[in-house]
């Protein structure tokens, strides 16, 4: 496969307009809603917490099933290639580093000197000229497809980092293509969104893996591609099924690129159907995803035993899973089933899976609710209160039970401002990264506060009022904050001055 790097504008549709590319050129298409990484940031982050929080509320669903350990929840990570050609190609490696999860989308990798590093949760590689920190989290294709003209379509995920761009040299985008075939002309580049249009900006260079692209400013980036025929894609087939109905025996298989926003969205698109109100939930069977699938190329599902699975067909191409759907398969037998991934045309199998019956056997649990965190129920009552409350029960208990048992005095206001006073610009970090804060929390405190200092105070405050009773004091702050490179020196020797006069 003989791969070229494009050029601004490189396509017919951009020839004149340097690549820009603007929602309103778009027949039939809504502007989407994108952010740089200056004032464009609100509304997708916005939407990203939203998702986030959904995920949370699902993975608390799930931890309360019985399902059995052949039935996991599915990861938005990449997933290793089967592709033995691609495994020959020589890829350079660079460092494996393990970022740290600030919120359920949204990574934090912590890099200590001038270097090059490969995150092992998504992929990317950074090139960084000294030591730095660096948030980015996986976004959908489908709130940026429209910004792709021509023959240009997307390669891999895209993303979205926050880092001094003056210390980020460069970043190498995972793409999903194999390029084993030496016949087929590709042109590597990627989709740069900011001030809501689209850019098409060229590519540095590009191994087996990864498109590099020379870092100019950050906002949402991904990779695309040209192709000269169509390309053969690293793929993943992911199974689901339906749960809530004993002896029922329904599927969704989806076919996707082996690329983080495409299982984003396949984990959106289930998640949209778990709410709907027909009672049907489905859950991830864990199953060999990976596979070779071919653009422009249909695939037919197959069964044993015959079950009914519709469409018959499905057309493998590189758009949106939206766009895409899946294959519905219900048996009216019983497990074991095998299901096996076929050419339409030369009838090759690519994947092949076994549903047993262990991977059919769960319980939901249904569950109230559960208070958003931060929130204290009307009618809860205190540990304090049960003690000073009489009442009939309590009448036989000696004060001195509930005086002997008082917990240890908790931070004060006025400890609580020396420690706001002394925090800078990274309150924020420090609140989501050690505190235990969403991005959503600090947005409602900036909505009714808008003195930073009372905001940094009201964020401490409001973390004295989350902690267990006895366990909101200057040493629970000083051990949650210590040791960590984004909290200031002041903060701390403020907490340690506290601790000595305590």
């Amino acid at each position: 496969m003989v791969a070229h790097m494009a050029h601004y504008g490189e396509t017919t549709q951009l020839d004149d307009r340097n690549g820009d590319v603007s929602p309103s050129d778009l027949k039939d298409q809504p502007a989407e809603s994108s952010h740089s990484s200056s004032d464009n940031t609100s509304a997708e982050e916005s939407s990203e917490e939203e998702e986030a929080h959904e995920e949370e509320e699902e993975e608390e669903g799930d931890s309360d099933s019985n399902a059995r350990s052949s039935v996991e929840k599915p990861s938005d990570e990449q997933l290793q290639p089967c592709c033995e050609k691609c495994r020959a190609l020589k890829n350079p490696k660079y460092e494996l580093v393990s970022p740290r999860k600030m919120s359920k989308e949204r990574l934090l990798l912590k890099l200590d000197a001038e270097g090059v590093y490969e995150c092992s949760d998504t992929g990317l590689v950074f090139e960084v000229s000294q030591r730095v920190n660096i948030t980015y989290c996986v976004l959908s294709w489908s709130k940026f497809s429209t910004y792709l003209t021509g023959s240009w379509k997307f390669a891999g995920p895209i993303f979205d980092v926050e880092c001094d761009p003056s210390i980020l040299k460069s970043v190498q985008f995972p793409h999903s293509l194999c390029l084993a075939d030496k016949d087929n002309e590709v042109k590597f580049s990627v989709l740069h969104v900011k001030n809501s249009r689209g850019q098409i900006e060229p590519s540095a260079d590009h191994s087996g893996s990864h498109v590099k692209w020379t870092v100019s400013s950050l906002s949402p980036v991904g990779p695309i591609v040209q192709t000269s025929k169509s390309a053969e894609h690293h793929g993943v087939v992911q199974v689901y099924k339906e749960v809530g109905h004993e002896n029922s025996f329904s599927f969704r298989v989806y076919l996707a690129g082996n690329n983080c926003s495409d299982i984003k969205d396949i984990r959106k698109a289930v998640r949209q159907a778990n709410k709907r109100k027909n009672n049907k939930k489905y859950i991830c069977v864990d199953k060999p995803p990976t596979c070779m699938l071919e653009e422009n190329r249909k695939y037919r599902l197959i069964s044993e035993p015959m079950g009914h699975i519709t469409p018959e067909d499905m057309l493998f191409t590189p758009v949106i899973v939206e766009v895409k759907g899946y294959f519905e398969v219900f048996f009216e037998e019983s497990p074991p089933f095998k299901l096996s991934l076929t050419d339409a045309d030369s009838g090759q199998t690519v994947w092949t899976a076994t549903i047993r019956e262990g991977d059919c056997v769960h319980q939901l649990d249904e569950k109230p609710p559960k208070p958003m965190k931060g929130m204290k129920r009307a009618n809860s009552t205190s540990e304090e209160e049960l003690c000073n409350k009489p009442n009939k029960k309590a009448r036989g208990i000696d004060e001195s039970d509930c005086a002997g048992t008082a917990p240890a005095p908790g931070l004060t206001d006025q400890q609580l401002m020396q420690v706001a006073k002394r925090m800078g610009k990274e309150w924020k970090i420090v609140a989501i990264c050690y505190l235990g804060f969403r991005k959503q929390d600090l947005e409602e405190m900036e909505a009714a506060e808008e003195d930073v200092t009372m905001l940094k105070f009201t964020m401490l405050e409001r973390w004295r009022r989350r902690q267990p009773k006895g366990n909101a004091g200057i040493q629970e702050l000083h051990k949650s904050l210590k040791d960590n490179d984004d909290v200031p020196n002041e903060v701390i020797a403020v907490l340690d001055e506290m601790l000595q006069k305590h």
